[in-house]
């Protein structure tokens, strides 16, 4: 995902996105408004040897986040920590990143 950011970066990004947030639904809504605000979408990538473009972030019932894909027609959502991101890294990758270390 491009540049590797140590655990002391990533706490910072999860306090900033997790401010005033206590229940893990509120932290997980804080993480998902920061994923969508600031990752440059839409994007392309590759996913199972197909290629796809990323139209937006979403969050889904049951507290997942998810990329929403599309190919032509097609629309499938994928949980983000899954989406293979392409190089270099989409601006704002990093608050991808900091979901991932915040994990509940």
């Amino acid at each position: 995902m491009g540049k590797q950011r140590n655990n002391t970066q990533l706490d910072d990004l999860v306090a900033q996105a997790t401010v005033d947030a206590y229940a893990e639904e509120e932290q997980l809504a804080g993480l998902f408004t920061m994923i969508a605000e600031h990752l440059a979408v839409p994007f392309e990538t590759v996913v199972l040897g197909v290629e796809v473009t990323v139209r937006k972030v979403d969050l889904v019932p049951g507290g997942q986040i998810v990329a929403v894909c599309a190919r032509g027609r097609h629309r499938q959502t994928i949980g983000i920590l899954d989406l293979p991101l392409p190089t270099p890294a989409r601006e704002g990758a990093e608050w991808i990143e900091a979901y991932r270390h915040w994990g509940p």
